[in-house]
């Protein structure tokens, strides 16, 4: 494994359980114990009935674009490598929304609605990070 000099996740004691499930390769989102809604990014209280109470449930990691942008300016020179590269807003079909990159295609292929499932790459040890290529 060569090195990874891009940003790698921060996990706080809230995302800590997604991000473990990441690196073994399961893509997670909290599921309301009391109204049973799924909500991504981790929340201490669900947005929808205010329940402090939450498990972790599997998803499937398929879905379909919902939007996407071309970055042709990268954020960071660690990034220039990779130009241009999309980076999707993906809505899977338990109704949850992710953001990462899209993989495996050109930009312009990229359509709203296209079919994407989850992708995992394994950037050091201790990290894994998740993106999304055309299913």
């Amino acid at each position: 494994m060569s090195e990874y000099t891009k940003p790698l996740p921060e996990p706080t004691t809230l995302t800590q359980p997604f991000w473990d499930g990441v690196k073994q390769h399961k893509l997670l989102a909290q599921k309301c114990a009391s109204c049973g809604k799924l909500r991504h990014t981790p929340k201490p209280l669900c947005p929808n009935c205010l329940s402090q109470e939450f498990t972790w449930a599997n998803l499937s990691g398929q879905g379909q674009v919902y939007s996407y942008t071309v970055m042709h300016r990268s954020p960071a020179t660690s990034f220039d490598g990779d130009l241009p590269y999309v980076v999707a807003l993906v809505e899977l079909k338990e109704g949850v929304r992710m953001i990462s990159n899209l993989v495996g295609c050109t930009p312009q292929q990229v359509r709203i609605g296209m079919s994407v499932k989850v992708v995992y790459e394994d950037v050091t040890k201790e990290a894994s990070i998740f993106k999304f290529a055309p299913a």
